[in-house]
């Protein structure tokens, strides 16, 4: 079951990753940012601030989004597992178990 929900907010974390990567390359900045290259500056199709607004929540909303699955995820991670000081000393027992001796029937 943890799989499956591990599955999930990965696959939704990757996709709040790519989509506020674009919402914050298509708002303008001070220079224009990359709507100057696509003539929005130019037409205004949202008005004058109606775009920085309906991006500006975009960017909030996806930003919580992306910051909720990176708790959730860093959470589910480190406690899936037992403590690292746990799996290095049943490592280090099973290095250090004696080797059978060779059996007199062998020579």
């Amino acid at each position: 079951m943890i799989d499956i929900i591990h599955t999930l907010l990965t696959v939704t974390h990757v996709i709040a990753c790519v989509f506020l990567m674009l919402v914050i390359l298509i708002q303008p900045g001070k220079s224009g940012g990359l709507g100057a290259l696509t003539g929005a500056g130019a037409q205004q199709v949202f008005g004058g601030r109606g775009a920085g607004n309906l991006l500006t929540k975009t960017t909030w909303a996806t930003g919580a989004v992306f910051f909720a699955t990176s708790i959730t995820l860093a959470y589910l991670s480190s406690s899936a597992d037992d403590a690292l000081q746990t799996r290095s000393e049943a490592q280090l027992k099973s290095e250090t178990l004696p080797l059978p001796l060779p059996s007199a029937s062998a020579k």
